[in-house]
């Protein structure tokens, strides 16, 4: 199976599909300087070096079980990512994640612009029948980007990460394709 590369534009931002030869954009751009709250929110270590990013994304960018995506601003830095990924074809199903790095890239409306985007491309393209994701609850603006979308809270873990020296819960989220499907039609 051939893997689609896709590209859509809003505003100036561009969501496009991961290229060959931008693995080292990709780590200056996105991991060089490390941001606390893209940690805290992603519940990653922040531990990444430049070895380790530039392989993932060469490993990664061909892989046809994975749809990765990058959101570049109008300077075309690249800010952030949007990711489907786990896909079981035989299931029609697959997790999804997006993380923009930069904090001038937050609270602008691009990840739901992002998020919407990539739900769509989902059902339409790959034709899957459930998308779902998982989100930290103390990641209120992530939860409410998820929600517009249609992503409808599926189930709690209850204290399954730490925040700091505080346990805090996991959100389990999904969007079947009849929701969805009902969602375009209002749009």
């Amino acid at each position: 199976m051939e893997k689609y590369k896709m590209s859509w534009q809003k505003d100036g931002i561009v969501l496009r599909s991961f290229e060959h030869g931008e693995a080292d954009k990709y780590y200056k751009d996105c991991f060089e300087v490390p941001d606390d709250e893209v940690n805290r929110l992603t519940g990653s270590s922040g531990d990444f070096n430049y070895e380790g990013v530039v392989n993932y994304y060469n490993r990664i960018v061909d892989d046809t079980d994975r749809y990765d995506f990058m959101i570049i601003d109008s300077e075309g830095k690249f800010i952030g990512e949007s990711v489907i990924n786990e896909i079981d074809w035989k299931l029609r199903s697959a997790n999804f994640r997006i993380v923009i790095f930069r904090k001038e890239g937050r609270s602008k409306g691009i990840g739901s612009w992002v998020v919407k985007t990539t739900r769509d491309f989902a059902f339409e393209y790959l034709k899957l029948h459930r998308l779902e994701l998982e989100v930290f609850t103390f990641n209120l603006r992530a939860k409410r980007a998820y929600e517009k979308a249609g992503f409808k809270v599926e189930g709690l873990k209850k204290d399954a990460i730490l925040d700091g020296n505080k346990y805090a819960d996991v959100i389990m989220m999904a969007i079947l394709e009849d929701e969805w499907k009902e969602i375009k039609e209002l749009e």
